[in-house]
């Protein structure tokens, strides 16, 4: 699994380990049913300790990303592309929400704003 690792970034690592199985997952790079690498073998990959890689499956675990069989590893789940898709649509819905907020606010009519959306899209 090819990940990095930034030490001098805020996100803390397990979040950074998140991230990158997740857009790994979007982007196809690791299907449904794929093996991720045990917790042992990627935290010594990554010289970091095994609890933070441990939190990272934990927290995709739960999200229902990955799960994980034990004495078998942990697997990309069935549902993750789905889901993750979900997820993708809700933050650019909220992006878009958001960009429509800022617009009214300086003084764009709704028209000017799908104007703007259209002439957008176009490119």
């Amino acid at each position: 699994m090819n990940m990095i690792i930034n030490h001098m970034s805020m996100d803390p690592i397990y979040e950074q380990i998140i991230a990158q199985i997740k857009a790994q997952i979007i982007d196809g790079t690791l299907e449904k049913g794929a093996v991720l690498p045990s917790v042992r073998a990627l935290a010594k990959d990554l010289k970091i300790s095994a609890l933070t890689v441990k939190k990272a499956y934990d927290l995709l675990e739960e999200e229902g990303l990955i799960v994980t069989v034990h004495g078998k590893g942990s697997f990309v789940s069935e549902a993750s592309q789905s889901q993750m898709k979900e997820a993708r649509q809700k933050e650019t819905e909220a992006d878009l929400e958001e960009a429509v907020q800022k617009g009214r606010m300086r003084g764009l009519t709704d028209e000017e704003i799908r104007t703007l959306f259209n002439l957008i899209m176009e490119e």
